[in-house]
């Protein structure tokens, strides 16, 4: 069983689009911005032995603001871009109280299934309250990236509060003993 780092799409790996204060996710695959550190933090993580997976709430899809296709291209894109091992995404929205829109922590479950991952030395990086909720609910260390964004904070505290995807990374390596 391998450790990974779970990742949050937007405002971690793609920049995120503020409306007063608020984030929202690129409207098309056009608009989509990779962060312009994400390859090389995740490089670091990779080197470190760790999967990265992206694990994203994307209920614009349920909210018929974005076509499926489109967000498939997306992510196509990242995959393409960016040394991950895979995406997972939850299209639903709250109403839909499905076990895979975060904060539940179906998603990282998935994934951990499926990969093979080991939760307890996992983590989960993201820059919103459900991120660091569905991180805690699925057993990872978490590491909120703060963007000072109007919204509630997480209700259970993160394992590391920073300011950015490199200084995440900096702190989970940190905490990682180096694999042999």
């Amino acid at each position: 069983m391998k450790p990974a780092v779970f990742l949050d799409r937007d405002g971690i790996l793609v920049k995120e689009r503020l409306v007063d204060g608020k984030p929202f996710p690129p409207a098309s695959p056009e608009q989509m911005q990779i962060l312009p550190e994400a390859r090389s933090a995740l490089e670091r993580l990779r080197r470190r032995g760790f999967r990265l997976v992206v694990v994203t709430n994307q209920p614009d899809v349920a909210r018929g603001l974005i076509r499926p296709a489109d967000l498939r291209r997306m992510h196509q894109r990242l995959l393409a871009e960016l040394p991950l091992d895979a995406v997972y995404v939850c299209e639903h929205d709250d109403l839909d109280a499905c076990e895979c829109r975060k904060p539940k922590p179906g998603l990282l479950l998935s994934a951990a299934r499926d990969l093979g991952l080991d939760l307890a030395r996992s983590f989960m990086v993201g820059d919103r309250w459900r991120d660091v909720e569905a991180g805690h609910a699925a057993g990872c260390r978490t590491v909120w990236v703060d963007r000072g964004y109007r919204e509630r904070p997480p209700a259970v505290p993160p394992h590391a509060r920073v300011q950015s995807l490199q200084e995440a990374v900096a702190w989970i390596l940190s905490q990682h003993p180096q694999e042999e």
